[in-house]
C-alpha cells in the first residue's frame, strides 16, 4: 500500500497584500539604501527551477500566463502589507509595470520585481518606524468622537505621507486603548507600545535575501494551491527540527498571520491540548516566562517566536491570546500553560460512557474519541506484537462497550486534522465487510484504490460519526466511507475539505552543484476521491445531520482559501453498501431534529446565540472615544461568552448531599452540548430502526 502525507502539515512562512489606483501624482520613493537586499545567483536558479517543478510535476498542471501573474502579484503585495498602511497609492501604481510580467520573470530567474517591491516596503516602513517613535512622544485625545476600521484588506493604500500619519495615528491610537482598557497606565501602555514597535522594527531589520526570496516564491506556489509552499534553506532547517521535535514544548504548531504568530494546529496529548484554552487559528501577541515580564511578539518571525514559546520541560509560559474567532473590539486573554514533553499515550484514542435522555428514556452510549490517527509504523515494520495504532485501540473499546451493553457508539473525530491513511482505511473495515475505502488520484490521472481486505467485522450497532470544521484529511476519509456504505450517521459541520497529497522535494537533487543550500517545495501531486467518486476536496463530507456552527466555510475550511484545488468527480468504484441508513430513516431523524431545535431551549439558545455573534463579527469598526469603546468591549466579551457558553455548558457535578442536592462546593464540569445532542439523534435512530445485520 502507498503512503501518503496527508495531516494538514504547516509551513512556516513570512507573512509581513493589491490593486494599483491610476493617475496619481507620485511622491518620491524611499532613496535607495546602501544596505538594500540583492537576489543570489542560487535564488535565480531556484526561481526556474520551481517554476518548472510546479508546472510540471504539480497536479494542477497550472499555466504560467499573464492572468496567474497577476495572481502572484497581488499576493505578493498581500504578503508585505496585508493592511494597506506602509505602501502608498503611488507606489503600488508604480508596480504596475510588474503585474503581468511575473509568469516571463519566472520561467527566466528574474528576481528584479520581487527585490525592486520589497525594497520600497522596506523605505516606507523605515518611514513609519520614524513617525510611531515621534507620535508616541505626545498624548492620545480620547474624548474625541471618532472610529477605525480594523478591517483594511480592501482599504486604499494612503496617497499621501499625510494620509499615512493620519492612519497611523488611528492605528497607534486604537493600539494604546486596548492596553489601557486591559488595565495598563498610561505610561506603561505607551512603553509596551514602543517595545512592541522596536520588536517590529529589529525584526523587520533582521530580513535577509532569502527570506525576501522565500515570501515572492511562496506568492507564486500558493496561487496554485494553499498546501504549496517553498521553503528557504533556515526555513526548512527548522520545519524538519519541528516536525522531529513537535514533542516538545505546548504542542501547538506555528505560521506568520500578517504581523501576528497563529496557532496552525494543536498537537493531541500536549499541554495545549489538555488545557482547552488554545484553539486552531488564535493568534499569540505576546509572551512571558514564568511570572516575568511579557514580551510582545507582534512582527516577530515564527522561528523567533518558536524560541520564546519553548523552554524546559516544566517551566510554565503565559501567553496573550487574541482569539481566532475574536469580533472587533475584544481584548486578549491571558493563559498559564506547563511545559511538557508529549507522550504517545496521550494522543491515543479515549473511551467513555454517556447517558443521553430521549423520550424520557435513559440511552446508554459508548463514545471513542480519537484525537487523531496513530500507527506505530517501525513497530508495524517489524511486526512487533501490540503495537500502537487507532485500529487496535479502538478495537478494544468496542469490545468493551459491547460488554458494558451501549445501545449504540459515537465516533467523535471533531478537531482531528488527519494522520495515518493506513489507519483511516483499517478504521473503516472495523464497520464493514472487506471492500474499497478511498480512491487516489495521482497527477497523470493513474486511480489507485485502497481497500480494506479484513472481512471481520468489529462492531454492527448503531453508529455515528461526530465532525466539525477542522476534521479534516483522515477523518475525512473515515467519515466518507461510513457514510457512502450507509454504515453509520455523520453528524455536526461540514469537514475541512482538505482531500489532496502532498510531497516534499530537496531541491539539492536539482541543483547538485549549489554551493549554497537551496531549500526545499511542498507540492500537492494527488487528490482524494471516495469510493462513490466524490472528492473530499474543498466541499469536504456534508453531514447527515447539520448542527449549528459559528463557523462559516468563508472564513474557515479549504474553501476560505482562493487557490483551494476544486471539488470534482471520478468514476464510482465498485462497493456494496449496507442498509443501515436508508432516505426514509435519515427523513425522519432529521424532522425530529428540526423539531428540538424549534423547542429544546439549549438548542434554541444555540441558534440564537451563533446568529448574533456572527452579526457582530461582521461590523469590523470600532469607536477611538474611550467612553463609546469601554461599552463596545463590555458587549464583545458578552458575545464571546455566549459563544464559549453555547459550545459547552457548565452543569452540577454528581456529587449530592444527604438531601439529594448537588454539594455546594461541588466543582462544575462541562457538558458537551454537540455530543449530547448526536447522542440524541443516535437514540432517535434506534428508536426509528433495527440496523439489518
Amino acid at each position: 500500500m502507498r503512503k501518503y502525507l496527508i495531516t494538514l502539515v504547516p509551513v512556516l512562512m513570512l507573512s509581513l497584500q493589491p490593486g494599483p489606483q491610476a493617475g496619481l501624482s507620485a511622491v518620491p520613493k524611499p532613496a535607495p539604501r546602501a544596505d538594500d537586499l540583492k537576489p543570489s545567483v542560487s535564488q535565480e536558479k531556484v526561481e526556474a527551477l520551481v517554476a518548472k517543478l510546479l508546472t510540471t510535476y504539480h497536479y494542477r498542471k497550472v499555466r504560467l500566463n499573464d492572468s496567474l501573474s497577476s495572481v502572484v502579484y497581488d499576493n505578493y503585495l498581500k504578503e508585505l502589507d496585508p493592511n494597506r498602511s506602509y505602501f502608498l497609492a503611488s507606489d503600488v501604481s508604480s508596480f504596475e509595470k510588474y503585474r503581468f510580467n511575473i509568469d516571463d520573470y519566472l520561467l527566466n530567474g528574474d528576481l528584479t520585481a520581487a527585490y525592486d517591491i520589497y525594497n520600497v516596503f522596506r523605505g516606507r516602513f523605515d518611514e513609519r518606524s520614524k513617525f510611531v517613535q515621534d507620535r508616541m512622544t505626545k498624548p492620545f485625545d480620547f474624548t474625541k468622537d471618532e472610529s477605525f476600521d480594523t478591517n483594511r484588506e480592501k482599504a486604499t493604500w494612503p496617497k499621501t505621507k499625510d494620509e499615512a500619519n493620519e492612519l497611523w495615528t488611528k492605528v497607534l491610537k486604537n493600539q494604546m486603548l486596548e492596553l489601557k482598557l486591559a488595565g495598563r497606565k498610561d505610561s506603561a501602555a505607551t512603553a509596551q507600545l514602543k517595545d512592541r514597535y522596536k520588536n517590529l522594527d529589529r525584526a523587520v531589520n533582521r530580513f535577509r535575501s532569502e527570506d525576501v526570496f522565500q515570501m515572492y516564491m511562496n506568492s507564486f506556489a500558493e496561487a496554485i494551491d494553499p498546501h504549496t509552499n517553498y521553503m528557504s534553506p533556515r526555513v526548512a532547517d527548522v520545519f524538519n527540527q519541528e516536525m522531529s521535535q513537535s514533542l516538545e514544548g505546548i504542542g501547538a504548531l506555528l505560521t506568520e498571520d500578517g504581523e501576528y504568530i497563529k496557532i496552525s494546529d494543536i498537537i493531541p496529548g500536549g499541554p495545549a491540548f489538555k488545557s482547552k484554552l488554545l484553539n486552531k487559528e488564535d493568534r499569540i501577541v505576546a509572551v512571558a516566562q514564568g511570572d516575568g515580564p511579557v514580551v510582545s511578539i507582534v512582527g516577530y518571525r515564527v522561528d523567533d517566536a518558536v524560541k520564546l514559546i519553548k523552554g524546559p520541560k516544566g517551566t510554565t509560559v503565559r501567553l496573550q491570546i487574541l482569539p481566532g474567532n475574536a469580533i472587533a473590539g475584544t481584548p486578549p486573554k491571558e493563559i498559564r500553560l506547563v511545559r511538557e514533553k508529549i507522550k504517545l499515550e496521550d494522543q491515543r484514542a479515549k473511551k467513555e460512557v454517556i447517558e443521553v435522555t430521549q423520550n424520557n428514556r435513559k440511552v446508554k452510549m459508548g463514545v471513542i474519541t480519537i484525537p487523531m490517527f496513530y500507527r506505530d509504523f517501525e513497530g508495524a515494520r517489524k511486526r512487533e506484537e501490540g503495537f500502537s495504532s487507532t485500529t487496535s485501540d479502538v478495537k478494544k473499546f468496542l469490545d468493551e462497550l459491547k460488554n458494558e451493553k451501549v445501545e449504540g457508539v459515537v465516533i467523535d473525530l471533531r478537531d482531528n486534522g488527519g494522520g495515518s491513511l493506513t489507519e483511516a482505511i483499517s478504521l473503516t473495515g472495523l464497520f464493514i465487510t472487506r471492500g474499497p475505502v478511498v480512491q487516489v488520484k495521482e497527477s497523470m490521472g493513474e486511480v489507485d484504490v485502497q481497500t480494506d481486505s479484513d472481512p471481520s467485522v468489529a462492531y454492527d450497532g448503531p453508529l455515528a460519526v461526530l465532525v466539525n470544521r477542522f476534521s479534516a484529511s483522515a477523518s475525512e476519509i473515515f467519515a466518507a466511507a461510513i457514510q457512502d456504505y450507509k454504515r453509520g450517521l455523520v453528524i455536526g459541520g461540514q469537514t475541512y475539505g482538505k482531500g489532496t497529497v502532498q510531497t516534499m522535494v530537496d531541491l539539492s537533487q536539482w541543483l547538485p552543484k549549489e554551493q549554497e543550500k537551496v531549500g526545499q517545495v511542498k507540492m500537492t501531486i494527488a487528490k482524494f476521491y471516495r469510493v462513490n467518486g466524490s472528492s473530499t476536496q474543498h466541499k469536504g463530507v456534508t453531514p447527515d445531520i447539520e448542527l449549528p456552527s459559528a463557523l462559516t466555510a468563508e472564513e474557515y475550511g479549504e474553501s476560505s482559501q482562493p487557490s483551494a484545488l476544486p471539488w470534482d468527480q471520478i468514476n464510482s468504484t465498485r462497493y456494496e453498501a449496507t442498509r443501515y441508513v436508508d432516505d426514509k430513516v435519515l427523513s425522519k431523524l432529521r424532522e425530529r431534529y428540526q423539531e428540538r431545535l424549534k423547542s429544546d431551549t439549549e438548542m434554541k439558545q444555540l441558534v440564537s446565540d451563533f446568529a448574533a455573534f456572527r452579526k457582530a463579527k461582521e461590523n469590523t469598526v470600532v469607536s477611538l472615544q474611550e467612553a463609546k469603546r469601554r461599552k463596545e468591549r463590555e458587549e464583545a466579551e458578552k458575545k464571546r461568552a455566549l459563544l464559549n457558553r453555547t459550545e459547552t455548558e457548565e452543569v452540577a457535578a454528581a456529587e449530592t448531599d444527604t438531601t439529594g442536592k448537588p454539594k455546594a462546593d461541588t466543582p462544575k464540569k462541562r457538558k458537551d452540548l454537540y455530543l449530547n445532542e448526536a447522542g440524541r439523534i443516535l437514540a432517535d435512530y434506534i428508536a426509528f430502526v433495527k440496523p439489518a445485520k
